[in-house]
């Protein structure tokens, strides 16, 4: 790995930083280290989380600067093929009929059709988990897809919401608010809390791919 680094966060939390880009490499090890965390928690590590290219380690107690610094290069030493020994692949079927669709088209200056070709053309990976339970932040997507965010937010966003919004993509988990462009919908659950052995269909390092299907068969 490229040099990274780790900084205090508080009185007990500790930052493990990768990178500064988005990178499959970067992805890799903060998921390696993910899962080290979990099969093997450091003593006193109440709870981990990991960002884009990092992840924060949060102690029950303060934990002096060395002893921290010793788990890091721990972690820092795991080699990042552990993670994609075996990525895990989702397949998300679309209809693509979002409100947003059209103004991708027009933005972008393309007809639907290519829009929808070129954004289920892909595999995603996914960064990580945020903003709402099981909300998959997605990524990349096809440059020629780049799209800003909605000027306005829309204060609801039906649950399976298929969305863009600069380079990512994204699934909405329940009926939200929110600002990314809309252009298709799915009927699989993104958070399920009554799975008791696994709620969240996604993880971060797992591969998505979008397949597009007809109004009838979701």
């Amino acid at each position: 790995m490229d040099a990274w680094t780790i900084e205090p966060y508080g009185s007990r939390a500790w930052l493990v930083r990768f990178g500064d880009e988005l990178s499959a490499g970067v992805l890799a090890h903060a998921v390696a280290v993910a899962r080290a965390l979990e099969a093997s928690p450091p003593a006193g590590l109440r709870e981990f989380t990991m960002g884009y290219a990092t992840v924060l380690l949060e102690f029950g107690v303060e934990i002096e600067e060395e002893r921290v610094r010793e788990i890091a290069d721990v972690l820092q030493s795991l080699p990042a093929r552990r993670m994609h020994a075996a990525p895990r692949r989702v397949d998300i079927p679309v209809v693509y009929d979002g409100e947003d669709l059209p103004a991708v088209a027009r933005h972008t200056g393309m007809d639907e059709a290519e829009v929808i070709r070129r954004h289920s053309g892909r595999d995603y990976q996914v960064w990580l988990l945020g903003f709402a339970p099981g909300f998959a932040y997605l990524g990349v997507v096809d440059a020629a897809l780049h799209m800003p965010r909605r000027a306005v937010p829309r204060p609801r966003i039906a649950a399976g919401s298929v969305a863009i919004a600069g380079l990512q993509t994204g699934v909405y988990p329940s009926d939200s608010a929110g600002g990314w462009q809309v252009i298709g919908r799915t009927a699989r659950r993104m958070f399920d809390p009554g799975n008791a052995a696994d709620p969240f269909l996604l993880h971060p390092g797992d591969t998505v791919r979008f397949t597009v299907v007809a109004a009838g068969d979701v």
